[in-house]
């Protein structure tokens, strides 16, 4: 039997680094808003996913109008988020009853494909988690005040969304002291004491956060159209 699937969407960015009054997940991305792309993604994956969109309360008049606009009309539960991104991710987690498998997304990574959202679900029904993750392309080096020190880059890998988890180990997961060492939810899960296991991601699957990850987003989303 299959477990239920849920998609928390995060989505509290305010547009800072990429100089915009409007939140980046709001910007149009090939003719429709960042958010938009990212949640047609995983209707496309399923029809059958139960989606919870956090959102700041002062957005929620934005993405009612946005929602009329582009004629969304998906039954997705809005949940008003937090100070910060686990509290955003906590108050998500409290619109879920039940067991089954919860991927935690970027509301910013609008190019993630219905591959990876199936392989997160599959993984994660096997080892309780499954985090995208991807090699690193180029050289790197450790620095501190004084000195710098060359990597063997093979041994890092940089995190991406969807991060996947068993609905009742993410719960207990998220019940820990939150501190600024935790900066997703696989270092949420893990300082709780859980293993956290990784599958390759993609490289297309960017976050916009800078002015740059829009102009790549919409190259690669034309590149995907004419294929």
């Amino acid at each position: 039997m299959h477990s239920k699937e849920y998609a928390l969407i995060v989505a509290g960015g305010k547009g800072t680094r990429i100089k915009s009054k409007l939140p980046k997940q709001f910007l149009e991305l090939n003719g429709k808003p960042v958010l938009l792309h990212t949640l047609e993604a995983f209707y496309r994956y399923s029809e059958q996913i139960n989606i919870v969109l956090v959102l700041p309360e002062d957005d929620f008049t934005i993405w009612k109008e946005i929602c009329k606009k582009y004629n969304f009309n998906k039954p997705i539960i809005v949940q008003k988020g937090g100070e910060s991104r686990f509290q955003s991710v906590k108050n998500g987690l409290e619109k879920i009853e039940g067991d089954g498998l919860v991927a935690i997304h970027d509301g910013v990574r609008p190019l993630v494909s219905e591959d990876i959202i199936g392989a997160s679900f599959r993984l994660a029904a096997v080892h309780q988690s499954a985090v995208a993750a991807v090699r690193l392309k180029e050289s790197i080096r450790m620095t501190d005040q004084d000195n710098t020190k060359a990597m063997d880059r093979s041994r890092f890998r940089l995190i991406q969304t969807p991060q996947t988890f068993d609905l009742n180990l993410i719960r207990q997961a998220y019940q820990i002291k939150e501190d600024t060492s935790m900066t997703d939810d696989a270092s949420v899960a893990e300082k709780s004491g859980h293993v956290i296991s990784l599958f390759e991601g993609s490289y297309e699957n960017i976050k916009i956060t800078t002015a740059e990850d829009l102009i790549i987003a919409e190259a690669l989303l034309n590149s995907k159209s004419k294929n």
